[in-house]
């Protein structure tokens, strides 16, 4: 598939049952999830009655993406939170993603939400370029095996442990990225590496303990960083396609 296909597909709010039941096909093509740990199709419809949404990204009437929100509360603020996103392999690489996820933060800011959040991979670099470099978010929680051990091949075998990714939708730091500006310059305090090859070990058996390495290592820097008060703020990628987490100090007037 093209990038001008992915490019030229159509996002927009999912209301038909029908659009959720196909959401929920695409679920269980992308992850591959067993029936247990598949979202069922009555949240994908509850989502959009309690303030979360779920947007589909269509080529002509066939649904090749989509993003699934829920409404959440911590602390007294009110954020909306991005449980799932995909993308049908063929059409990634294009920028879909991206879309779908500025197409929420329009949707969510005119409903008078300033924050979301999501989770993510550590050991996924793409996503975490994604996540920090093109969308601006921030992380600085770790969630430590998350979902336990999945059946998604995806993760590998491995403990699913995840970031929290903080959207300050309305943030200097986001607008002014959107806007073309860039990311704003920050003291890099920390770097924590993740291996282009860290795919290839998950994906084999025998390799799978390399990959546990970089994981356990990884967690051990990131949760210290964050116990410190550094917050996840720039990410990296290289030539080889090696991923680098960057750390420095958030400030909390940074939000708006």
């Amino acid at each position: 598939m093209t990038r001008g296909a992915a490019e030229s597909a159509t996002v927009r709010k999912c209301e038909a049952l029908e659009e959720m039941q196909a959401c929920f096909a695409l679920q269980k093509e992308v992850w591959k999830f067993s029936d247990a740990e598949l979202v069922p199709v009555r949240i994908f419809v509850l989502a959009t009655k309690i303030g979360g949404h779920v947007i589909g990204a269509f080529d002509g009437q066939e649904l090749i993406g989509f993003a699934l929100a829920i409404p959440g509360m911590r602390g007294g603020h009110s954020y909306l939170h991005s449980h799932m996103l995909a993308v049908r392999q063929q059409y990634r690489n294009g920028g879909l993603g991206r879309r779908m996820k500025l197409f929420q933060r329009d949707d969510a800011l005119a409903r008078g939400f300033d924050l979301m959040e999501w989770t993510f991979d550590p050991l996924e670099i793409k996503n975490a370029y994604l996540n920090i470099e093109k969308l601006g978010a921030i992380a600085r929680r770790y969630n430590v095996n998350q979902y336990g051990i999945t059946s998604s091949p995806l993760q590998g075998g491995l403990p699913s442990d995840r970031l929290v990714a903080e959207w300050w939708m309305k943030s200097e730091r986001v607008t002014g990225l959107l806007s073309g500006a860039g990311l704003p310059k920050f003291e890099r305090r920390l770097r924590v590496d993740v291996p282009a090859q860290v795919y290839e070990w998950k994906a084999s058996t025998a390799a799978r303990p390399r990959a546990f390495e970089v994981q356990e290592r990884n967690r051990e820097q990131l949760t210290k960083a964050f116990a410190a008060g550094l917050s996840v703020l720039g990410y990296e990628r290289d030539e080889k396609g090696n991923g680098r987490f960057w750390l420095g100090a958030w400030d909390e007037t940074w939000h708006y």
